[in-house]
């Protein structure tokens, strides 16, 4: 039995007439009447009541059509889903993202594929810089948005915006009126920043910043996640350099300040070259036209 009998037997089941069933299956009536015996043949069982003048279903016959329906009608969606995923329509893709492209890119770049593409389900991970770049050539991440550390030749790289770096303090500190800072005012101060290990582009843009004016910085505590950078500098343990689009909202009792000169980070969309699912491709053109309107 597959689907071609199951597809005999429903025509006959929904005309009850040997003539007009064997039309629809574009046969003539004998050799499809020997299909529907071999049917009855197969499963043992009496689908259909029939003399010369009528054909009816038996008990058995009403119920193998309920169920025949219902699984030609699942094998008909596979065939249709397989398509869809082959196209990248429907499927699913896994998109990493850094913690502070939440409040920059990611919405407006999750937003316009559900629309574009609202079968295919976004599985969002974030993550820290390391973690996404790990994960990328592992393939645990189909697609991912994190700063550019130079050039990837294994990777589909995006621009999808630039992004400059700001000072958070507390409300109180005593640089907190002033309204631009440079490096040469933070010399002394007390820097919480992510790790290299974590953040390598950001932490080599905070570095720079200072080395550049000869000036070592006095780091003194290195969380992984900038949430927690920022909680840390609430408590009066120290001051940040953290990505602009984080000053929306650094915190109660905090506020931030432009730097003189300020960094600039580079943050990207990148995929695998290599990668084999189909879905990245108009995720990737999402975010050049992303690209078109921040840049």
């Amino acid at each position: 039995m597959d689907t071609r009998h199951m597809q005999y037997f429903m025509a006959l089941a929904e005309t009850l007439h040997f003539g007009r069933a064997a039309e629809r299956m574009n046969m003539s009536q004998p050799p499809f009447s020997r299909q529907i015996a071999m049917i009855e043949r197969t499963l043992g069982v009496k689908l259909f009541e029939r003399n010369s003048r009528n054909v009816a279903l038996t008990p058995a016959g009403e119920y193998f059509m309920k169920d025949c329906r219902n699984v030609l009608g699942q094998f008909e969606e596979a065939c249709r889903d397989v398509r869809l995923v082959a196209s990248g329509m429907k499927g699913e893709l896994r998109f990493g993202f850094m913690m502070h492209a939440a409040h920059s890119v990611v919405p407006q770049l999750v937003q316009l594929y559900a629309e574009s593409r609202p079968d295919v389900r976004l599985v969002l991970d974030e993550r820290t810089p390391t973690e996404i770049d790990e994960m990328l050539v592992a393939g645990t991440l189909d697609a991912a948005v994190t700063f550019d550390c130079g050039y990837a030749p294994h990777l589909q790289t995006v621009l999808l915006a630039r992004e400059r770096l700001r000072i958070i303090m507390r409300k109180d500190h005593p640089l907190a009126t002033v309204g631009q800072i440079g490096p040469e005012e933070l010399r002394a101060e007390k820097i919480i920043a992510a790790p290299a290990a974590t953040a390598p582009a950001l932490r080599s843009a905070i570095n720079s910043y200072f080395s550049v004016r000869g000036i070592v910085p006095h780091v003194v505590l290195e969380p992984r996640l900038q949430h927690t950078i920022i909680q840390l500098v609430a408590k009066g343990l120290g001051v940040a350099l953290i990505p602009a689009s984080l000053r929306t909202e650094p915190g109660a009792g905090l506020i931030s300040r432009a730097l003189t000169d300020a960094p600039q980070l580079d943050v990207v969309l990148r995929a695998p070259i290599t990668t084999k699912n189909p879905a990245v491709s108009t995720f990737m053109e999402i975010g050049k036209s992303i690209q078109r309107t921040l840049l």
